[in-house]
């Protein structure tokens, strides 16, 4: 009977997940997908070239080969774009020394948040963020700048002066993560996803199944986060859990 019951529990558990990712894909399919990108190369790059004016965005970078927007969800939040077709984190492009360093590109561009404020924004109030495949709404690769939540701060905090260079996993909003830590002129050095897939070694035939995240460390290091989709977990591989668009640590 004991073993009926625990078989009967985990199809209840598989089926659960078959049906959230359901729900989930009907949702990806019922928004238009192509928008950021429609509003990159329909506005923001022909804006740019024709009248010398980005808008919507708020840059159009050619030389880096990105464009910054201001987000509609929450007071401070944007996000950094290649001009280029990516559609996200499993593209190959993103494992292409030629592609831009966009997590270094995202992280540079935090300054935004502060000029939008009219008032200083602490890195340690600060944070990026990108989704797995499966943890989005749009095919065109962009990066969340935006702030972390108080208690991923607390939590970040607290576990610093025990990282290094080496991924370790710890949980962080009640999800599994590798983490570790890099100096800002690493970011600068290497991409984030090149780093994931050379380090994380069963991440590079998968990227599209993982999320990143990016925050600073009180001694001025900063820890690069990777959270990987797990279904029977409930788990979509959105790293944009860690932040918060409402700001409140601010």
């Amino acid at each position: 009977m004991q073993g009926r019951g625990r078989t009967l529990s985990l199809i209840a558990v598989l089926l659960a997940a078959v049906i959230v990712g359901l729900i989930i894909a009907a949702a990806h399919f019922r928004r238009n997908s192509d928008a950021l990108w429609q509003i990159i190369s329909e506005k923001c790059v022909p804006h740019m070239q024709q009248k010398g004016t980005p808008a919507p965005c708020q840059k159009v970078d050619f030389a880096q080969g990105y464009v910054t927007l201001k987000d509609l969800n929450g007071p401070l939040q944007y996000l950094l774009m290649p001009i280029a077709k990516i559609t996200g984190i499993e593209s190959p492009a993103v494992l292409n020394p030629a592609t831009p360093n966009l997590f270094a590109a995202a992280w540079r561009e935090r300054t935004l948040l502060a000029q939008k404020r009219g008032a200083p924004v602490a890195d340690s109030a600060l944070s990026l963020a990108i989704n797995s495949e499966y943890g989005r709404t749009q095919n065109q690769l962009h990066i969340h700048i935006s702030c972390l939540l108080p208690e991923v701060r607390q939590q970040l905090n607290s576990l610093a002066s025990s990282m290094d260079n080496h991924w370790r996993a710890e949980n962080l909003q009640h999800h599994r993560y590798l983490m570790r830590a890099l100096t800002p002129a690493e970011l600068a050095q290497q991409s984030a996803f090149i780093r994931l897939a050379t380090e994380v070694p069963v991440a590079r035939n998968e990227m599209g199944k993982y999320g990143l995240a990016l925050a600073a460390l009180p001694d001025g290091r900063l820890v690069l986060m990777a959270i990987e989709r797990n279904w029977l977990k409930l788990n979509r591989g959105s790293a944009e859990e860690l932040q918060d668009h409402s700001c409140k640590i601010l």
